[in-house]
């Protein structure tokens, strides 16, 4: 938690979380963006290497017999792996960029408001990390970022970043399951349940990455927009933040 705030000469407070400064999140929320969208197009291929090897199992437990069958099944484990291994590379990449746009637009949000954040800064990281504090520290950062951006005189609904985390939370529980399944199925039925998990997996983490897309661009731009506007005319009301108890 951030300590709290200590008086400097003046009266005026000093910013709890030290010296904040505005710069663009644009071209970072941009790359963000384009990160992610090869997250969807590599999760679109895994769920169809998914499906393959779901009904070539399934084809299997039927009945099904002969050579043919037996090269369907060795190809669609092939590509199954193959499709792993790149969709680790897509999500290390784009975690990459995304800690650091993260990390952009909480300090812009520190300097709408420089009281309003729950959280320092080092849990823009550490709090994707972290064991158990992973599961919710994320979103509260997301949220007080979220409000300090919103437009003065607005209230902006929490429900696209709550859907966002609801579906990345879920991805993570199952898709934890559906890798330990997959790697130690030893028999056709264990691997073609274990197909389904990892499929399922892999559609909840496509929903998730498309809400990603979206929370990312929207934070961005009530950020440069904000930014353009510059600050509050004197003698204009901004209402108090909406905070989320939940």
């Amino acid at each position: 938690m951030s300590s709290t705030p200590m008086p400097v000469p003046g009266g005026a407070m000093a910013p709890p979380h030290g010296a904040a400064w505005l710069r663009s999140p644009v071209g970072l929320g941009r790359a963000v963006a384009v990160l992610l969208g090869v997250v969807v197009a590599v999760d679109l291929f895994a769920i169809w290497a998914g499906v393959r090897v779901h009904d070539v199992t399934g084809t299997i437990l039927d009945g099904g017999a002969g050579e043919a069958l037996r090269r369907d099944a060795v190809h669609a484990d092939s590509v199954m792996a193959a499709v792993g291994v790149v969709q680790l590379v897509s999500l290390t990449a784009t975690v990459v960029v995304y800690l650091v746009w993260f990390y952009r637009v909480r300090v812009n949000a520190e300097v709408f408001d420089p009281f309003g954040h729950e959280m320092g800064r080092a849990w823009t990281g550490w709090g994707w990390f972290v064991p158990l504090v992973n599961l919710w520290f994320p979103r509260r950062v997301m949220l007080n970022i979220w409000d300090a951006s919103r437009p003065a005189g607005s209230r902006t609904s929490h429900g696209l970043v709550n859907a966002w985390w609801a579906m990345w939370i879920i991805t993570l529980v199952v898709g934890r399951a559906g890798f330990v399944s997959y790697r130690e199925a030893e028999t056709v039925v264990d691997l073609y349940v274990a197909a389904g998990d990892v499929l399922f997996a892999d559609v909840t983490g496509l929903v998730a990455a498309v809400l990603a897309v979206l929370v990312v661009l929207r934070l961005t731009r009530m950020q440069n927009e904000k930014a353009l506007r510059g600050p509050v005319p004197p003698g204009e009301p901004v209402p108090a933040p909406v905070r989320d108890h939940g």
